[in-house]
């Protein structure tokens, strides 16, 4: 939606909602009714299909800022697949019906979301050449090199979801991704496990937040900031992602 007016933007979202998800929790299922579309704030959302063989193909995994469900929203068809939260994660819904109406009073917002709908299908249509043209430790190196600061001769970094989830999205079985991390050591990629440190932190954060919360709710003063608190991933130290706990009422500050 760049290049959209900072109005029509702000009357674009004025009826959305703020949805917290916690890993595993289920957006929209594959043939829900499509009721609104998404913006991810912050966190992990996979996007995944059932196959006839009752097996999960990975389409896509959407990271912060990314929309998605555009084209459904006002298609009226039914979600073509399954969004589900793959870390903590925060997700701004838009309702379809709003969007169709802005979309009648200010066609501009039809071109925003074609625009977007166009960049999905260049990921896809690079995902299908990956699959193609590429074996599973280009697809891997490609995936590793993504992640990293740009220009960097060398970083270290933590990988944003699971290792079954990774091998899911470059379209590889797990032993295959095992024996690709194994090739790449040849050429100075190290993989080490932290093991629990991810999840320990989230929970962390969020026992620090209820504690924020209810020290709020006990004052008539800062009461009405004690629904605005939230917790965010954000960059850490050597590439492990840190939490950061916040409120995002302007007059709590």
């Amino acid at each position: 939606f760049r290049g959209l007016a900072p109005l029509v933007v702000e009357r674009l979202i004025g009826p959305a909602t703020a949805i917290e998800l916690d890993d595993g929790d289920i957006l929209f299922r594959q043939d829900d009714p499509a009721l609104a579309f998404f913006i991810l704030v912050d966190g992990w959302v996979k996007l995944s299909r059932v196959t006839f063989a009752g097996d999960e193909a990975v389409i896509h995994v959407f990271a912060k800022g990314d929309s998605f469900a555009e084209a459904v929203a006002f298609t009226g068809k039914p979600y073509p697949a399954t969004a589900q939260a793959v870390s903590t994660a925060r997700v701004v819904s838009i309702p379809a019906p709003h969007v169709i109406k802005c979309i009648r009073d200010t066609p501009d917002i039809a071109l925003g979301m074609i625009a977007a709908t166009q960049a999905h299908l260049h990921h896809f249509v690079d995902q299908v050449e990956q699959l193609k043209a590429q074996t599973g430790v280009q697809r891997l190196a490609d995936f590793l090199v993504s992640l990293s600061p740009a220009g960097s001769d060398s970083c270290t970094l933590a990988l944003p979801y699971d290792k079954g989830l990774i091998a899911g999205r470059l379209g590889l079985e797990p032993e295959t991704l095992s024996r690709a991390f194994a090739k790449l050591k040849k050429v100075g990629v190290e993989v080490a496990k932290i093991a629990g440190v991810q999840g320990l932190m989230t929970a962390q954060a969020h026992r620090i937040k209820a504690t924020a919360e209810a020290l709020a709710a006990e004052s008539v003063r800062t009461g009405h900031y004690a629904s605005s608190f939230g917790v965010e991933t954000v960059p850490g130290e050597q590439g492990v992602p840190d939490r950061l706990i916040y409120n995002d009422d302007e007059a709590a500050v």
